[in-house]
């Protein structure tokens, strides 16, 4: 089984980095960028067979380690 978590800042939280890519976006000359918003990606090769214990595991790693809930939203999907 492969986890497929993607971690986001919450809205109201600053993006230094977002803005970054903004604006250099905008001296490449693509000018029609309102905003930028950054993120992880994460995948997880999992040894679990039972796709609920998986899910499990995977919120509990989100919670204690892949994100810092107070600034970040996480999703996942299990396949």
């Amino acid at each position: 089984m492969k986890a497929k978590v993607h971690v986001t800042l919450k809205n109201g939280v600053l993006d230094p980095q977002g803005k970054a890519v903004e604006h250099a976006l905008d001296s490449l000359g693509f000018s029609g960028v309102d905003a930028v918003r950054q993120g992880k990606y994460i995948e997880i090769d999992l040894a679990d067979g039972d796709k609920a214990e998986a899910e499990k595991n995977v919120e509990e790693m989100c919670k204690k380690l892949l994100a810092n809930t107070v600034i970040e939203n996480y999703r996942f999907e299990i396949e």
